[in-house]
């Protein structure tokens, strides 16, 4: 995690990359971090000619979403300056010819798989080119897959997708192997700490926000902000030695550690009461009508319950490593307890996919568990 390639570094003064242009300052790609090979592939396709559908896949938090802005930007402005029109709109989120599809609920409906293929077909407002950035695509429903398979191999010869995912679940095989694939990789923790300290963040939180995002880098944002981080890792870490076995005390830790992770939650809600004070302000001026509120609040809602897997992600590795060390430093009382206690906590993590009751997970999963000490 720790492996940075010399092109990756950030300087902290400067606040950008220092041995690539991928990122010198003024460029669209400003704001991709830790990716100079996807940008470097992105540049590549680009001098080859546009294609009609990219697929951006890496884990999130890894600016995956940031480099889509920018290329989409390229795209339409021929032009690697920020500052340039409709680079800019276009990192901005507001280029007309840009239009950029959030999922509205759990997953990207059959709805708005359809409304994708009508604005596909529709000619550029302004611009030579249109792009559609479709999101989170891993969560698309599979009828609206069947719906759009044939409009993403074939486009209109103006139209390009550029569709992002964490993964390629087998429901959108097909469609993946009708795109150009960019891979994006997790952040290293160094490059994190490094991108923190241009963003103003202190050495000190800056290191402790990086080790903690597991390559998030909008979640080591988060964390960096947030004064309980040190006190909810010493609470995951101190799990382990209290375990005795008994519901009582399973029950007990697991109320604890959901406090813990409600309390995180602080840090988010007041950013979301920021944009809501924006947004609102917006609508006072110029009127509700197009303002975005539904799609603000529904953003709002995903980043939140994004926020607390995250959380409790983070905090289940952090006991498993208390399991781990106690088997490669010799102190586990029962080496066969101490590595089923790592599969165990392997199992909740994958569990945590399929959005799981919280407090019976943590329950269950600690009353399994054998004490550390």
């Amino acid at each position: 995690m720790n492996d940075v390639d010399a092109g990756d570094m950030l300087d902290p003064d400067a606040g950008i990359d220092v041995s690539t242009p991928s990122s010198q300052p003024g460029t669209i790609w400003n704001d991709v971090v830790g990716q100079s090979h996807a940008i470097g592939q992105l540049r590549a396709a680009l001098d080859r000619g546009a294609a009609h559908a990219y697929l951006f896949v890496g884990p999130a938090g890894c600016t995956k979403f940031e480099a889509a802005r920018a290329f989409a930007g390229r795209i339409i402005s021929g032009s690697e300056d920020r500052d340039q029109r409709d680079a800019r709109l276009a990192l901005e989120g507001v280029h007309p010819d840009i239009t950029e599809v959030q999922r509205s609920g759990a997953s990207i409906s059959f709805d708005q798989a359809r409304e994708i293929v009508r604005v596909a077909a529709m000619a550029p407002s302004e611009s030579s080119r249109k792009v559609l950035i479709l999101d989170e695509f891993h969560l698309l429903n599979p009828t609206g897959a069947g719906l759009m398979l044939k409009t993403i191999e074939e486009p209109p010869d103006s139209t390009t997708f550029i569709i992002l995912c964490e993964f390629v679940p087998h429901d959108l095989i097909t469609i993946s192997s009708r795109c150009t694939r960019v891979d994006f990789r997790a952040i290293s923790a160094d490059v994190i700490a490094a991108r923190l300290l241009t963003e103003g963040i202190g050495p000190v939180e800056a290191q402790a926000a990086s080790k903690a995002s597991l390559g998030d880098l909008d979640r080591a944002r988060l964390l960096a902000t947030d004064p309980t981080l040190a006190e909810r890792r010493k609470l995951f870490l101190s799990i382990a030695g209290q375990l005795d076995g008994s519901g009582t005390v399973a029950m007990r830790l697991a109320g604890e550690l959901l406090a813990a992770i409600d309390a995180s939650a602080d840090a988010i809600k007041a950013r979301h009461e920021n944009e809501i004070a924006e947004l609102d302000a917006r609508i006072k001026e110029f009127g509700e009508r197009g303002s975005g509120k539904k799609q603000l609040e529904d953003r709002h809602k995903r980043e939140v319950r994004r926020a607390r897997t995250d959380e409790l992600r983070a905090g289940l590795t952090t006991m498993a490593q208390t399991y781990r060390d106690s088997l490669t430093q010799g102190t586990a009382r029962n080496i066969d307890a101490a590595a089923g206690a790592v599969h165990a906590i392997h199992d909740a993590l994958e569990s945590l996919e399929r959005n799981p009751n919280e407090k019976l997970l943590l329950e269950n999963l600690l009353w399994s568990l054998p004490s550390a000490v």
